[in-house]
């Protein structure tokens, strides 16, 4: 299955709106080419094969 990638302008936006955080242009445009930058860094790890019968990593309580 092909995995689309995401529309980060737009992604971006509704973080802004949820965090109340209001970014200027250049500082928007910057964290567009760092999130696009880290998708592609981790395109080849998600992309990897894992097999179904592998046991899930147990999850820590304090």
């Amino acid at each position: 299955m092909k995995q689309t990638s995401p529309d980060w302008a737009t992604w971006l936006a509704q973080m802004e709106q949820v965090l109340g955080v209001t970014l200027d242009e250049q500082r928007r445009a910057e964290l567009l080419v760092h999130f696009t930058r880290i998708a592609g860094m981790a395109e080849p790890l998600m992309a990897f094969p894992l097999d179904d019968r592998l046991e899930v990593a147990g999850v820590y309580k304090a």
